[in-house]
């Protein structure tokens, strides 16, 4: 969902040029609209680190808990079973 807004807003935004250049004769201008799109680019870039760190310490969360649920059966397995014999 956010990749696709991002592509969105990237693509607008580089797509303004045209509509800026055609009417413009100042490299004011130019490098105002080049220092745009780098300024988006570095925050959607640093935004998406954000949402994969925070993917990552949700699946090792959900790893670890799998993990200690495993562990819990199977001690609990090895308990009805001596109880059994």
């Amino acid at each position: 969902l956010h990749l696709e807004s991002w592509r969105s807003e990237m693509k607008d935004e580089i797509n303004r040029i045209n509509q800026v250049l055609p009417n413009t004769t100042s490299t004011a201008e130019i490098q105002q609209w080049i220092e745009s799109v780098t300024n988006r680019m570095s925050h959607f870039k640093a935004e998406h680190i954000r949402l994969l760190k925070e993917a990552t310490t949700l699946l090792e969360l959900a790893l670890w808990k799998a993990k200690i649920e495993e562990n819990e059966e199977d001690a609990l397995g090895d308990v009805i079973a001596k109880k059994a014999k």
